[in-house]
């Protein structure tokens, strides 16, 4: 019954048994049931490794200057080379300035993230 009904777990197997006049308990049912092998999932190595090319990190750090002033720094590296894809500082960094920084870092990718598709100019 198992076998023929993979989605059905032991209490649902035992419900079964119990119309059909077999009285058995629901503990035994899950100890007979055949265990079940999944296929192994990969690791997070492998992962990495598989998705190293798509890969970039982003920070946002401050240095402060000679002078006293604190600069804010943008910058964006690439894993799969290990490069720096863009930076850049800032003394007043604003939400539009570090949403134009990620705009400028991935210029190819925009239609991307405007749902797949180049918008329209309405005019």
């Amino acid at each position: 019954m198992a076998e023929a009904n993979v989605g059905w777990g032991a209490p649902r197997i035992h419900g079964e048994l119990l119309k059909l006049g077999i009285e058995v308990s629901e503990r035994t049912v899950s100890r007979l049931i055949p265990k079940r092998s999944t296929a192994p999932s990969q690791t997070w190595r492998t992962f990495l490794d598989n998705h190293v090319r798509d890969l970039v990190s982003i920070d946002f750090f401050t240095v402060p200057t000679a002078r006293l002033r604190v600069l804010f720094v943008f910058i964006v590296l690439s894993h799969e080379r290990r490069r720096v894809v863009h930076f850049n500082v800032t003394e007043h960094p604003t939400a539009a300035w570090t949403a134009q920084q990620i705009v400028e870092a991935f210029p190819e990718d925009l239609t991307r993230v405007r749902g797949g598709h180049k918008q329209s100019n309405p005019r």
